[in-house]
Protein backbone atom coordinates (compact mmCIF):
# COMPACT_ATOMS: atom_id res chain seq x y z
CA UNK A 1 0.00 0.00 0.00
CA UNK A 2 2.53 2.39 1.17
CA UNK A 3 1.95 6.24 1.49
CA UNK A 4 -0.02 8.23 -0.46
CA UNK A 5 -0.01 11.57 -1.45
CA UNK A 6 -2.41 14.29 -2.03
CA UNK A 7 -4.55 14.09 -4.86
CA UNK A 8 -7.89 11.78 -6.25
CA UNK A 9 -9.17 8.74 -6.51
CA UNK A 10 -11.32 6.05 -5.92
CA UNK A 11 -12.81 4.60 -3.06
CA UNK A 12 -13.76 0.54 -3.03
CA UNK A 13 -16.51 -0.64 -0.32
CA UNK A 14 -16.14 -4.11 0.15
CA UNK A 15 -17.70 -6.71 2.79
CA UNK A 16 -15.35 -8.86 4.98
CA UNK A 17 -15.86 -12.01 2.61
CA UNK A 18 -14.10 -9.42 0.18
CA UNK A 19 -17.73 -8.91 -2.11
CA UNK A 20 -17.89 -5.07 -3.64
CA UNK A 21 -20.48 -3.29 -2.55
CA UNK A 22 -21.94 -0.97 -4.95
CA UNK A 23 -20.30 1.91 -7.34
CA UNK A 24 -16.63 3.00 -6.81
CA UNK A 25 -16.82 6.55 -4.61
CA UNK A 26 -15.35 9.68 -6.01
CA UNK A 27 -11.86 10.06 -3.67
CA UNK A 28 -9.87 13.24 -2.21
CA UNK A 29 -6.90 11.76 -0.59
CA UNK A 30 -5.09 13.93 2.06
CA UNK A 31 -1.99 12.47 2.90
CA UNK A 32 0.34 15.76 3.41
CA UNK A 33 0.12 18.13 6.87
CA UNK A 34 -1.38 21.01 5.13
CA UNK A 35 -4.33 19.04 2.84
CA UNK A 36 -4.69 16.67 6.25
CA UNK A 37 -5.25 19.81 8.54
CA UNK A 38 -7.62 22.16 6.15
CA UNK A 39 -9.65 18.28 5.18
CA UNK A 40 -13.22 19.62 4.86
CA UNK A 41 -13.17 22.97 6.90
CA UNK A 42 -14.85 25.63 5.39
CA UNK A 43 -16.83 23.36 2.81
CA UNK A 44 -20.52 23.09 2.63
CA UNK A 45 -20.31 19.71 0.36
CA UNK A 46 -18.29 17.29 -0.56
CA UNK A 47 -18.33 14.84 -3.49
CA UNK A 48 -18.17 11.39 -2.47
CA UNK A 49 -15.17 10.75 0.51
CA UNK A 50 -12.02 12.12 1.52
CA UNK A 51 -9.45 10.24 3.34
CA UNK A 52 -6.75 11.57 6.02
CA UNK A 53 -3.92 9.82 5.99
CA UNK A 54 -2.31 9.31 8.52
CA UNK A 55 -4.66 10.02 10.97
CA UNK A 56 -6.31 8.44 14.04
CA UNK A 57 -8.56 11.05 14.90
CA UNK A 58 -10.56 14.25 13.68
CA UNK A 59 -12.29 17.43 14.91
CA UNK A 60 -15.35 19.16 13.34
CA UNK A 61 -14.41 23.12 14.72
CA UNK A 62 -14.94 25.55 11.51
CA UNK A 63 -16.98 22.77 9.63
CA UNK A 64 -20.56 23.95 8.30
CA UNK A 65 -21.62 20.25 7.60
CA UNK A 66 -22.26 17.33 10.22
CA UNK A 67 -20.07 14.44 8.45
CA UNK A 68 -19.53 10.94 8.77
CA UNK A 69 -16.22 9.38 9.92
CA UNK A 70 -14.74 5.95 9.80
CA UNK A 71 -11.86 4.82 11.50
CA UNK A 72 -9.04 2.43 9.13
CA UNK A 73 -6.55 0.44 10.57
CA UNK A 74 -3.17 -0.48 8.95
CA UNK A 75 -5.23 -3.41 6.41
CA UNK A 76 -7.80 -0.52 5.71
CA UNK A 77 -10.74 -2.25 8.02
CA UNK A 78 -13.13 -0.30 9.39
CA UNK A 79 -13.01 -0.20 13.15
CA UNK A 80 -15.45 2.31 14.13
CA UNK A 81 -18.14 4.48 12.11
CA UNK A 82 -19.73 8.25 13.81
CA UNK A 83 -21.43 10.70 12.87
CA UNK A 84 -20.53 14.07 14.33
CA UNK A 85 -21.79 17.54 14.04
CA UNK A 86 -20.04 20.41 13.39
CA UNK A 87 -18.08 22.04 16.94
CA UNK A 88 -16.67 18.51 18.07
CA UNK A 89 -14.03 16.25 18.85
CA UNK A 90 -13.38 12.72 17.85
CA UNK A 91 -10.96 10.72 20.03
CA UNK A 92 -8.29 9.15 18.28
CA UNK A 93 -8.46 5.44 18.10
CA UNK A 94 -5.62 3.59 19.19
CA UNK A 95 -5.59 1.01 16.20
CA UNK A 96 -6.41 3.90 13.46
CA UNK A 97 -4.19 4.61 10.85
CA UNK A 98 -6.39 6.21 8.30
CA UNK A 99 -9.66 8.61 8.82
CA UNK A 100 -12.40 8.89 6.46
CA UNK A 101 -15.07 11.43 6.04
CA UNK A 102 -18.22 12.25 3.82
CA UNK A 103 -21.21 14.08 4.57
CA UNK A 104 -23.32 12.84 6.89
CA UNK A 105 -25.79 9.72 6.25
CA UNK A 106 -23.29 9.07 3.22
CA UNK A 107 -21.75 5.84 4.86
CA UNK A 108 -24.48 3.89 5.41
CA UNK A 109 -25.39 4.17 1.80
CA UNK A 110 -22.53 3.06 0.97
CA UNK A 111 -22.55 -0.22 2.64
CA UNK A 112 -19.72 1.16 4.69
CA UNK A 113 -19.57 -0.22 8.49
CA UNK A 114 -17.60 -1.85 11.25
CA UNK A 115 -15.83 -4.66 9.47
CA UNK A 116 -15.88 -3.54 6.15
CA UNK A 117 -12.77 -3.35 4.22
CA UNK A 118 -12.30 -0.70 1.32
CA UNK A 119 -9.53 -0.35 -0.88
CA UNK A 120 -8.13 2.36 -2.41
CA UNK A 121 -7.27 3.18 -6.21
CA UNK A 122 -5.48 6.42 -7.16
CA UNK A 123 -5.75 8.51 -9.94
CA UNK A 124 -2.67 8.73 -12.44
CA UNK A 125 -1.02 5.87 -10.52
Amino acid sequence: MGRWRDGRGRLLVRTDSGAELGAPVPLEISASYRARTKGLLGRDSIDGAMLLSPASGVHTFGMRIPIDVAYLDHRLTVIAVRTMRPGRLGLPRLRARHVLEAEAGAMAGWGLGVGAQVAVEVDGG
